[in-house]
């Protein structure tokens, strides 16, 4: 008589949690890529608008125009952070997106960017406006 076999596989109970699982990190991801797709669009945005203009006035035209072409709605010019640095302009942004996902449960995304060779982002502006 032989012994029996260990059978190797997954089970249907594991096959169902691990399409579960995939299929939630498919729906979060679905989620997240557009915001960073605008994030980058956003990025580009401030080095075109930056490159474009010489004064706050036609930094902010040039950036609503791209905006406007790259469906771009979390920022408008208005929430750009213009300032003085080494003799020239720099562009920053700043802003959060939020994204339900169950119940009370939502994911945060924190994006800030700047054209400033330093690199450092502006501090967000105060909520308490909005």
């Amino acid at each position: 008589m032989q012994g029996l076999q260990k059978q190797r596989g997954i089970s249907l109970i594991g096959l169902i949690f691990t399409i579960a699982v995939l299929a939630a990190i498919g729906l979060l991801a679905m989620q997240i890529v557009p915001t960073y797709s605008e994030y980058r669009a956003i990025s580009a945005a401030i080095v075109k608008a930056k490159e474009a203009g010489s004064t706050p006035q036609e930094i902010q035209a040039s950036f609503s125009k791209s905006a406007e072409v790259g469906y771009i709605s979390s920022i408008t010019a208005r929430d750009l952070v213009i300032s003085r640095e080494d003799g020239g302009l720099e562009v920053s942004f700043a802003y959060d997106k939020k994204i339900p996902l169950v119940g009370p449960a939502s994911l945060l995304l924190e994006y800030a960017g700047t054209t400033s060779k330093s690199g450092a982002a502006p501090a967000k502006p105060d909520a308490g406006g909005k």
